[in-house]
């Protein structure tokens, strides 16, 4: 019994150090078939900037009233198509028409101050010169009663009361003279006034023509924020009535643009852009006008750009979001290769175990990462690298410049001068990796335990069966 389970515990010992070796026996390794690739292509290439905006017609004008008062007819609704000049609503005119009314009787009563004024004037006027002509008779009448009273034919009393009365005349005609200018002044104020109850009179019946509110341009009505019956207070600012949007087939789009984008954006670059509505159709326009002033949402900050472009069936309206592409730059036959050839990452257990053929990195020093590929930067030149499948099915990696991207596929330049070494550039048509392939799996544990970890470096032979201890 005890000789069956020796030989027995034999038999299997030697089977486990024969699965042992074949294991660690480092056998031809198989290429891995189950890369996954795309090819190197040569087409078109468009760097766009993607960005979303709301379409809005190129004028819209609120239309608001400069009076306060009632509603009495809205005569414009939703979609209404107005025409410059034409009567939209009207508010109730009967207090601004008692306005006209007194504002005109205010003028008639100053018109008739004015008529007495004038009147003051003339009857001042003729008192003046009844004084003046008084006045200067009895000069006269002094220089004659001096002459008597040099020659004695009167008493110096009766020429003292001559120099008194003609002192007293002249005094009476300085007296009419100034009169006259305050009546004069009296008539100026009243033209005066009358020219103040004209203007009175202009202001209430512009106000009453107010009342009448009418379309500034010619367009449709795509707001409408009033009834009839509602008071309008216009005592701070014109209350907003309507939005009429002047032409709804010469249409544009405001494009919020991110601050990291918009030094790509010029005025005339072709934009297209779709609509939620319509996300089958794809709309083309035309950068219009960049903005300078910055939108500061949440410490984002964005600028508008404005995308003109033509609707003129209509289907587009006002308030609509659109995605929008801006085309800033375009290769018409750019060797491109997919975005995700520039992010693979091949495991060096999967390299060629010589680490200096032609476009091979140099490996990396204990304990420092790899470092990742580049990406490709917004409208700049950056470097970076893809990894060619050759024939054999080794990796080979290709450094490389990396031009336009349109966000799925990027151009890709050979760098120059070329380094010592370097593979030949990229052709149309070479196969290069897009995803990264899983490493191979080390060998069992058992086995480091036997062997002091030197068979897990070693690669499982292609197609050979997995069997653990």
């Amino acid at each position: 019994m005890r000789s069956w389970t020796a030989k027995l515990g034999g038999l299997l010992l030697l089977v486990a150090l024969g699965l042992a070796a074949w294991w660690a026996w480092p056998g031809p390794a198989g290429p891995v078939t189950d890369w996954r690739t795309a090819a190197v292509e040569r087409g078109p290439l468009e760097a766009v900037v993607s960005a979303t905006g709301t379409v809005n017609p190129v004028l819209s004008v609120n239309v608001g009233s400069q009076v306060s008062g009632q509603l009495a007819e809205v005569r414009a609704d939703f979609n209404t198509e107005v025409r410059e000049g034409e009567v939209i609503a009207r508010i109730d005119p009967k207090t601004f028409e008692l306005r006209v009314q007194q504002a005109r009787a205010d003028l008639e009563a100053a018109k008739a101050q004015a008529g007495t004024a004038l009147a003051g004037v003339a009857a001042a006027e003729a008192n003046a010169a009844r004084a003046r002509l008084e006045a200067q008779n009895a000069e006269r009448d002094l220089a004659r009663r001096r002459g008597l009273l040099d020659q004695g034919f009167i008493s110096p009393a009766e020429f003292d009361t001559a120099a008194n009365l003609a002192a007293t005349l002249a005094e009476a005609a300085r007296a009419a003279e100034a009169q006259t200018g305050v009546a004069r002044a009296q008539a100026d104020s009243a033209r005066a006034a009358i020219r103040q109850r004209e203007s009175v009179v202009a202001s209430a019946e512009v106000d009453l023509g107010r009342t009448v509110i009418r379309s500034p341009v010619n367009g449709v009505v795509i707001k409408r924020s009033v009834s009839v019956g509602q008071t309008v207070a216009a005592s701070l600012q014109a209350p907003e009535l309507f939005i009429i949007a002047r032409n709804l087939r010469d249409m544009q789009v405001e494009v919020s643009v991110d601050e990291a984008d918009i030094g790509r954006v010029q005025p005339g670059q072709a934009a297209s852009f779709t609509v939620d509505t319509y996300p089958d159709q794809t709309h083309l326009g035309e950068v219009a006008q960049v903005r300078k002033s910055a939108n500061n949402v949440q410490n984002v900050i964005t600028y508008t750009a404005v995308v003109r472009f033509a609707n003129p069936d209509g289907r587009l309206l006002p308030g609509m979001t659109a995605n929008v592409r801006i085309a800033t730059d375009r290769r018409d036959a750019a060797l491109k290769v997919p975005n995700a050839a520039l992010r693979v990452k091949v495991p060096k257990a999967l390299l060629p175990p010589v680490a200096s053929s032609a476009g091979a990195s140099a490996p990396a020093r204990p304990g420092r990462a790899e470092r990742p590929p580049a990406e490709p930067s917004r409208g700049s030149l950056n470097r970076g690298r893809v990894w060619r499948l050759l024939p054999d099915g080794t990796p080979q990696e290709v450094r490389v410049r990396l031009g336009l991207s349109d966000g799925s596929s990027t151009e890709v330049l050979p760098i120059e001068p070329a380094p010592p070494g370097a593979p030949a550039p990229l052709q149309e048509g070479d196969a290069v990796l897009v995803a990264s392939p899983p490493a191979p799996e080390n060998a069992p544990g058992l086995l480091n335990q036997l062997f002091g970890g030197q068979a897990a470096q070693a690669p499982q032979p292609a197609g050979a069966p997995r069997v653990r201890f």
